[in-house]
């Protein structure tokens, strides 16, 4: 039998207040783990899905008139669709113009892509971002005129097919999605020619680091394996186009790793007091142990693993008390955010089980590192004071 678990559980603790302030402080951490996750994927998903996570330009794109197009199938595309990490690359076209309801007008860019696959029977079908819906006053069904300024004015008539949220809502940029051959007429293109390729990676390289290592890359390739003939390209990725976002991600998770150092030296603060009252409570029995020739470090042993156990209840408790309030966020949005200040429109959590455990591990053992302070208390019992007092 293990003397030391024995005892171990026979002591009574009653110092509840230690066991709340534990599991709220796992509670706000958990919660701050996931939160911070959430940010980072639901950002770079977002951002994923509207440009792109690298994409290839020529160099002498000009937004405005549309000029300066890349080949629609150039030598280097298979290459880069067969590199590691590289999940789909979708070709785009861009036109900047100028778009009108009323009285109402406003700078936007157009977008075409492949993917935006509104019915046959609507004359260019458009999806607008919110913001510009409301500047507009216009809702799927309606319609408004744009006008593209080149050699000659263009005017076009475009039809409202949905309003979708823009996740970047405090950029200046209005991006307006259309279908890839309609954008490649207002250029006065041919389906054999786009303004560049947006390239979606891998999860796993949806890092700064990640993004950064997979541009260079296929930059790389472009060069290597493009003819002499082909437009050049440049490589650029979206921690470069938008960098005030990740910059933003970053002060998030120096926010996060503060919150946890500080619900960590709170409960571990909370839990000495606890393990204090605990040692006050049996000093008679400390003294009957040493009396009965057990060491201080056998009997440091015995409240080190009881407090062991209270750590891990208040842990239990505060991890379980956090996942319930996680997935209630996650299933409802029920916490919102204006996404003027927070690029999204509700607090996103994600349940990355990885940190979670990482965090749970790394603030236990600080805690039971800073119950050795008060577990020298035990060397300065006298057992013949102890004794003699009872």
């Amino acid at each position: 039998m293990n003397v030391t678990a024995f005892i171990a559980g026979r002591l009574r603790f009653r110092g509840k207040f230690a066991i709340i302030s534990i599991a709220l402080s796992f509670l706000v951490m958990i919660v701050a783990v996931s939160v911070s996750s959430g940010f980072r994927n639901g950002i770079r998903d977002a951002l994923s899905s509207a440009t792109g996570d690298v994409r290839l330009v020529p160099v002498n794109l000009d937004w405005l008139s549309g000029s300066a197009p890349v080949e629609r199938h150039p030598a280097y595309l298979p290459y880069i669709d067969s590199l590691d990490g590289v999940e789909a690359v979708m070709p785009v076209a861009y036109r900047a113009g100028i778009v009108r309801n009323g009285d109402v007008v406003h700078g936007v860019l157009f977008k075409g892509t492949e993917t935006f696959c509104p019915p046959d029977s609507v004359s260019l079908p458009v999806s607008v971002p919110s913001r510009l819906a409301s500047i507009l006053s216009v809702a799927p069904g309606d319609s408004f005129l744009a006008y593209f300024i080149g050699e000659r004015v263009k005017a076009r008539k475009f039809t409202v097919v949905s309003v979708y949220d823009d996740f970047a809502e405090a950029d200046d940029r209005l991006v307006v999605h259309g279908r890839l051959s309609d954008i490649q007429r207002i250029n006065d293109w041919g389906a054999e020619y786009v303004s560049a390729f947006e390239i979606r990676l891998a999860e796993r390289f949806r890092s700064e680091s990640g993004m950064a290592a997979m541009s260079a890359e296929i930059g790389s390739v472009a060069l290597l394996y493009s003819s002499e003939d082909e437009t050049s390209v440049v490589s650029m990725s979206s921690a470069d186009e938008y960098p005030q976002l990740f910059d933003w991600l970053s002060l998030i998770d120096f926010n996060v790793a503060v919150i946890l150092i500080l619900m960590t030296l709170v409960a571990g603060f909370n839990m000495i007091s606890g393990l204090l009252i605990l040692l006050f409570e049996n000093i008679s029995a400390i003294g009957i142990l040493k009396s009965l020739g057990m060491t201080d470090r056998a009997i440091a042993k015995v409240f080190l693993r009881a407090s062991s156990s209270i750590v891990l209840k208040g842990m239990a408790a505060g991890n379980l008390a956090a996942l319930l309030l996680c997935l209630l966020q996650s299933a409802t949005h029920v916490i919102t955010l204006d996404p003027s200040n927070y690029f999204l429109s509700y607090v996103p959590v994600h349940l990355d089980l990885l940190k979670i455990m990482a965090a749970d591990a790394a603030a236990y053992v600080m805690i039971m590192l800073l119950l050795l302070l008060p577990s020298m208390f035990i060397s300065r019992i006298d057992p013949a004071d102890t004794v003699r007092m009872n």
